[in-house]
């Protein structure tokens, strides 16, 4: 009997040991004194286990099945509806820029919302990036659009490729570049927005033009210098006519101190990777990909974009920079800067003068980032009411109206359905709802 047992000890595994255990607690429960004794004889012939063992693994409690081993969650469910409600109003960073909005972004969301449970807001401000992404995971969304640029070959003699990609030491290095918002065709007329990025700082500028015409882009260019905080020292651009033309060429030359006029290598795209990732964050969030060939709306564009927008995207919304990149055998490793939105890295500069700082402080002061929301969401309202009745022939089905609760900001794919050769992703969450 005892070589019997020791060769049994030997085949059952722990596992099996368990799932006796777990099988017969009830029956054990049930039976009289005689039949507990007969299990038990059982039991510890079986595993070799001592009878006090075996007595005391029938009298615990049964272990509660679907429960999760490890330490509970700490960020749960709570915070989802007002970090959702930031990150929506500060136009969808990414978690690590994210974690730095928060701080700023949160005294204005209780004003309008109402004070937060004390640990919610502690849980908020220690949440990590990664955590940030995770929880907002659900509601991101992407889409692609069309290119618009022509090459000309006028003046490239006299506008050099730009080479010194990252001697920039101060404000007043722009990069521009336009958008077309042609739905699924460029032929014919339509808006255009204008795009200004400083490398050094951020600052971006926006303006809505008619066709991309030079008279249109240098008036435009005109009316922003006059609103910058600092200097245009150097100005590159890709090589489309918009840009290569004499009329800009004079604008930047015919000054007492001119410009430094440069152009991207053809085909380079990521020549000017600092205007194209604003191309996606300033203006497809915003207006998405329909076809604006109403000319009314580029005055409302472009007032959305002097004011509200710029105020929002330069003063509350933080970016981060580029500061090494290294090959460590067949991985990149990229650094970057410390979250900073375009008007810290201004105030933080020292080729901005002190009256600059001081107006740029008290532009600062009078702002409100959920009340620019609201405006925002006001303004496109109005903009996208006025693209959907002026379609060609009368047509109202092109556009479809935005919804009182639930807009996406840029009426997403649903609106292209009809127009487009092939199938966008569904027009699905409204990315961020509009005010009441």
């Amino acid at each position: 009997m005892e070589r019997e047992a020791t060769d049994m000890e030997t085949v059952m595994s722990g596992q099996s040991r368990e799932e006796y255990i777990r099988t017969q607690r009830a029956r054990y429960h049930r039976s009289t004194r005689a039949q507990k004794k007969r299990i038990l004889d059982e039991g510890c012939e079986m595993f070799g286990m001592h009878r006090k063992s075996l007595t005391r693994a029938f009298g615990r409690p049964a272990r509660r099945h679907g429960k999760q081993a490890g330490r509970q969650r700490q960020y749960g469910p709570a915070l989802v509806g007002p970090l959702k409600a930031i990150w929506l109003a500060a136009e969808q960073p990414c978690g690590k820029r994210l974690k730095a909005v928060l701080p700023v972004w949160l005294p204005s969301y209780e004003r309008h919302h109402g004070a937060l449970d004390p640990a919610v807001r502690e849980a908020l401000l220690s949440a990590s990036a990664s955590t940030l992404d995770r929880l907002l995971r659900p509601w991101r969304v992407r889409y692609k659009g069309l290119s618009g640029t022509r090459a000309v070959r006028r003046l490239e003699g006299q506008i050099p490729i730009r080479t010194q990609f990252r001697e920039v030491t101060g404000p007043g290095t722009f990069e521009a570049d336009t958008v077309a918002h042609c739905g699924h065709s460029l032929a014919g007329a339509f808006v255009w927005t204008l795009t200004l990025t400083d490398i050094a700082t951020g600052w971006t500028e926006n303006r809505a033009v008619w066709n991309k015409s030079a008279s249109q882009i240098t008036a435009r260019l005109r009316e922003i210098e006059r609103r910058l905080a600092f200097d245009i020292v150097a100005f590159d651009t890709d090589n489309g006519s918009e840009f290569i033309n004499h009329v800009l060429y004079r604008y930047f030359h015919d000054r007492a101190t001119p410009v430094h006029m440069t152009r991207c290598r053809p085909y380079h795209k990521n020549d000017q990777a600092h205007v194209e990732q604003k191309q996606w964050t300033h203006v497809r969030q915003l207006l998405g990909y329909e076809r604006f060939e109403d000319r009314r709306l580029v005055e409302l564009i472009d007032d959305l974009y002097r004011n509200q927008w710029r105020a929002l995207q330069n003063f509350f919304l933080p970016t981060m920079q580029l500061q090494s990149k290294t090959r460590e055998g067949g991985k990149i490793k990229r650094r970057h800067s410390r979250p900073a939105t375009p008007y810290q890295r201004l105030l933080a500069s020292d080729q901005v003068s002190p009256e600059a700082k001081e107006q740029l402080r008290r532009e600062f002061e009078s702002l409100d980032p959920f009340d620019l929301h609201k405006r925002i969401d006001a303004k496109l309202n109005t903009i996208f009411q006025v693209a959907r009745h002026s379609q060609k022939g009368g047509k109202r089905n092109a556009i479809p109206a935005p919804a009182s609760a639930a807009r996406s900001k840029a009426t997403a794919a649903g609106c292209l359905k009809n127009q487009l050769p092939k199938p966008l992703p569904p027009a699905t969450p409204r990315k961020r709802p509009i005010a009441a």
